[in-house]
């Protein structure tokens, strides 16, 4: 269950009992991907929104949490008040599957295949599909310039890397529309709110059906639909 906190500032809200989770970020995918495996997990949470449109990352008390100012952050706090942080993403993730999926729902055992592969396609989210697509958005939706070469070059790289996504999910040996084994994992999980966001840049995911139907799949699920609201 999420908790929505409002002021970091106020000693109601900072003063949580632990043990406790408290997630700091904002509405984007990668702070979604975070959220998204907290739901998935039935973990109780503490959520605190930072506007990163209003630098509010950047704020001196959060960069002692923090040094790069970026969200999302985890912090954990055990039953005895000892805190722990966490930030980048990918880095969450693995750290809550380890901790909290002992049955590997959402996750793959370490030393398997199917762990390896799960580590590649969660790194190519995090090193190709979520930056290019990042700045394809800051090109396109954002910037007060109008670079007709910027946008060519990032959206021809999105639309590369969804085809790479199509031709992974076709070649699943399982047969299954997940990008590895049989089931939902942290490849998924980490992928799909960058996937739900092409809209925005006016590619359809229906020209890569397999994508569209692992989307749509996905988009299914009650605690993905919870933890893309978040926050």
């Amino acid at each position: 269950m999420v908790h929505i906190l409002l002021d970091q500032h106020n000693p109601e809200e900072t003063a949580l009992e632990a043990p406790y989770l408290k997630l700091y970020t904002f509405g984007t995918p990668n702070g979604r991907k975070v959220s998204t495996l907290l739901e998935l997990l039935h973990l109780d949470y503490h959520v605190h929104s930072l506007d990163i449109t209003k630098g509010e990352s950047k704020q001196d008390w959060f960069l002692k949490i923090n040094p790069n100012g970026r969200i999302p952050t985890l912090t954990e706090a055990d039953s005895n008040g000892n805190q722990f942080s966490i930030s980048e993403s990918g880095a969450i993730l693995l750290y809550l599957a380890d901790k909290y999926d002992k049955d590997r729902k959402f996750s793959y055992a370490y030393g398997t295949k199917e762990y390896y592969e799960e580590l590649e396609w969660l790194m190519f989210q995090m090193a190709g599909v979520g930056p290019m697509t990042g700045q394809a958005n800051h090109f396109v939706r954002f910037t007060k310039e109008d670079i007709p070469y910027a946008k060519k070059r990032y959206l021809d790289e999105v639309r590369r890397l969804c085809s790479v996504l199509e031709e992974r999910l076709e070649r699943n040996p399982h047969k299954a529309l997940f990008l590895v084994g049989d089931h939902l994992s942290l490849a998924d999980i980490a992928t799909y709110p960058w996937i739900y966001g092409l809209k925005f840049l006016d590619i359809d995911v229906n020209d890569y059906p397999k994508l569209a139907q692992w989307a749509e799949q996905i988009s299914k699920i009650d605690e993905v639909k919870k933890g893309m609201s978040v926050p």
